[in-house]
C-alpha cells in the first residue's frame, strides 16, 4: 500500500464511460492512481475494467448535479487522505431541443447543475489544496461548442462558454504558481452524449463522430505539456473553430441550428 501511494493521484468525474472512462484509462496506463466518480451504475463496471492497468482504483456514485454530492466526493478525497495530483472536470450533460417550447426546465437546470456549478464547486475546494502545496494538473472538459451561440442546445453551449471562459481565467490567475490548467475542446464525440440529449434525429447526432480515446488521449498530452488548450479530434473541428473567429454570431446560430435542430438529420438525407 505504501508503494501505491507513491503513485501520483487523479480524479476523474464523469468516467463511467466515454471520454470521462478514457481519461481515467490514460492516466492509469501513466502511472496514476485513480478516484473516479460518476452517478450510474456504469461506474462499477469501469473500475473493474480500470484495475486492469494496474492502478489502485477507487469509485464513488454520486450526483454531482446536487450540492451535497459534490461535497460527499470531496469529504471522501479528504479522509482519503492523498493529495489530488491530476483534477479532470470532466462530467456534464446536454439537452436538445426548443428552448421555449420542447425542453424541460427541469433538465436545463440540472444541467447547469452539474456543467457549471459543480465544476465550479469541486474546483474550489481541490484548487485550495492544490495552492497550499504549489503543485498541480486541472483539466476541464470544455467543447468547440463553447466557441458559438447553440441554437436548439441553447444552455448546454452557454455552460461550455462557460467553463472555457472559467478554465482561462483560472490559469491567468494561476501563472506565477506551479498549477496548471488545461481546457479540453472536443467536437461531436462518439459517446452516449446525444442520445441522453435527446438528439439523435439531428444532423450533429446522425453523423460520423471522433473516437472518445483519441479525443482523451489529446487531452492528458495537453495537460501534461501545461498548455491552455486543445481542439481535439478531427480536423474540422479546428477549422470550425478557426472559422468561428471571422463569423458574427448570428451566422454561427444559424450554422448550429443547421446541424441540432430536430429532424435534422432527415432533412440532410
Amino acid at each position: 500500500m505504501e508503494a501505491a501511494r507513491d503513485r501520483p493521484l487523479a480524479v476523474v468525474t464523469g468516467a463511467s464511460s466515454g471520454i470521462g472512462y478514457e481519461l481515467a484509462r490514460i492516466f492509469a496506463e501513466n502511472g496514476f492512481d485513480l478516484l473516479i466518480a460518476a452517478e450510474d451504475a456504469e461506474l462499477t463496471a469501469a473500475q473493474e475494467r480500470l484495475k486492469g492497468t494496474g492502478a489502485t482504483v477507487q469509485a464513488h456514485r454520486v450526483d454531482l448535479a446536487t450540492e451535497g454530492g459534490v461535497i460527499e466526493l470531496y469529504r471522501h478525497l479528504v479522509g482519503d487522505d492523498r493529495p489530488v495530483d491530476a483534477l479532470a472536470l470532466n462530467a456534464g450533460i446536454g439537452a436538445g431541443g426548443a428552448f421555449a417550447t420542447e425542453t424541460s426546465l427541469n433538465d436545463e437546470l440540472t444541467l447547469i447543475d452539474l456543467n457549471v456549478r459543480s465544476t465550479v464547486h469541486l474546483c474550489k475546494l481541490v484548487l485550495a489544496d492544490m495552492v497550499g502545496r504549489d503543485e498541480g494538473r486541472i483539466l476541464f472538459t470544455s467543447s468547440i461548442a463553447s466557441t458559438m451561440p447553440g441554437a436548439f442546445q441553447a444552455v448546454y453551449n452557454a455552460s461550455k462558454s462557460f467553463v472555457q471562459s472559467f478554465a482561462l481565467a483560472l490559469r491567468n490567475e494561476l501563472e506565477d504558481t506551479g498549477i496548471t490548467v488545461t481546457s479540453l475542446m472536443p467536437g461531436p464525440t462518439e459517446t452516449e452524449f446525444f442520445e441522453r440529449a435527446d438528439m439523435e434525429d439531428t444532423k450533429i447526432g446522425a453523423s460520423e463522430k471522433d473516437d472518445p480515446a483519441e479525443v482523451a488521449q489529446e487531452g492528458f498530452d495537453a495537460l501534461m505539456a501545461g498548455k491552455e488548450k486543445v481542439i481535439a479530434g478531427s480536423f474540422k473541428n479546428t477549422a470550425q473553430v478557426v472559422a468561428g473567429r471571422l463569423m458574427p454570431d448570428a451566422a454561427k446560430a444559424e450554422m448550429h441550428r443547421k446541424m441540432a435542430e430536430p429532424g435534422s438529420a432527415e432533412e440532410d438525407g
